[in-house]
C-alpha cells in the first residue's frame, strides 16, 4: 500500500490495510496534538485517539457530556499534528445522526471512527439490531470512512459469562455484516474468549484492549487479533507520573532528579 496518497480516500486505505489478523496494529491512544505527535515521531503508522482521556483533557467526563463541537474539533488538530491515518473514538456519534454524523467528522481529516453500541443517556446496550441498522446507514453514508464496531456486552450485559460471551459472538458478526471493518469486543478479555471472539469474526479484524496482565502483544497476535487498542490507560499513566513530578515540588524537591 502506497504512503504516498494523501487523499482522505488514500488514508482511509492504508488504515484499513493495516488491520491485518495475526499482525496487530498497535494504537496507544492519544489526547490531543502533542500526545499525538509523540506517538507519530515513534514510527506507529496510525493514530487513535481516545473518548475518555480526550474527554478529560478538555474538562470533561466521558459518555458524550462535552458538545460534539468540542470533540470533533479536537480530532482536527490531532489530523492536523500529524502526517498518519487518524481514527477517532466517536462513542456512539454523539447524536447527530449517520449523514450528519459522517459530514462532520470528514471535515476534521479523520478516516476512522470508533461506534460503540451503549446508549450513553442510560448507560444501557442498545438493541443489537438497532446498531447494526445504525452502522449501516454509517456505512452507506461513508463508503470510505474505517469502521471500528465496539460492543460493551462483556462489561455491560449482567448475565453469566458464558452468556455474555455469546452475545458478544453475536454482535461481532452482526456488525461485521452491517458493514463494519473491525469489532471490539470491550472489556478484560482472557485467551479463551479472544479465541473465541475473534473465530466468531470469520478472519475479519478484531480489536482488543491491552491491559496489565493481560496476553502479550506476541500472544495476541497468535490468537488472530487484528488491533490493539490501549484505551484510556496511556492518559492516565502519564497524568500520576505529572502527579508525582508536582508533588515533588511542592515538597521541594526537584523535578528533574534522575
Amino acid at each position: 500500500m502506497s504512503t504516498s496518497d494523501t487523499s482522505r480516500a488514500g488514508l482511509a486505505a492504508r488504515l484499513r490495510a493495516l488491520h491485518v489478523p495475526g499482525r496487530p496494529l498497535i494504537l496507544p491512544n492519544v489526547w490531543d496534538a502533542a500526545s499525538a505527535r509523540v506517538v507519530a515521531e515513534a514510527g506507529f503508522p496510525a493514530v487513535a485517539t481516545g473518548s475518555a482521556p480526550v474527554a478529560a483533557s478538555l474538562g470533561h467526563p466521558d459518555g458524550e457530556v462535552m458538545p460534539p463541537a468540542d470533540m470533533l474539533a479536537a480530532v482536527a488538530r490531532v489530523v492536523r499534528a500529524v502526517g498518519v491515518p487518524v481514527t477517532a473514538d466517536m462513542e456512539r456519534g454523539y447524536g447527530l445522526g449517520p449523514a450528519r454524523f459522517t459530514e462532520r467528522l470528514a471535515a476534521t481529516g479523520a478516516v476512522g471512527c470508533n461506534l460503540e453500541d451503549t446508549d450513553p443517556r442510560t448507560g444501557r446496550l442498545v438493541d443489537a439490531g438497532e446498531q447494526a441498522g445504525f452502522l449501516a446507514a454509517v456505512r452507506a453514508a461513508d463508503p470510505d470512512l474505517v469502521i471500528n464496531a465496539r460492543t460493551d456486552v462483556l462489561v455491560r450485559a449482567r448475565t453469566p459469562a458464558r452468556e455474555r460471551t455469546a452475545e458478544a459472538a453475536r454482535r461481532v458478526r452482526l456488525y461485521l455484516e452491517a458493514g463494519a471493518d473491525c469489532v471490539y469486543p470491550f472489556g478484560p478479555l482472557d485467551e479463551e474468549t479472544t479465541h473465541t471472539l475473534v473465530t466468531a469474526a470469520g478472519g475479519r479484524p478484531v480489536n482488543v484492549l491491552a491491559r496489565p496482565g493481560g496476553p502479550a502483544t506476541s500472544r495476541l497476535a497468535e490468537l488472530g487479533v487484528a488491533r490493539i487498542s490501549y484505551g484510556h490507560q496511556l492518559h492516565t499513566a502519564a497524568l500520576r507520573h505529572l502527579a508525582d513530578l508536582v508533588a515533588t515540588v511542592r515538597d521541594g524537591g526537584s523535578p528533574f532528579a534522575g
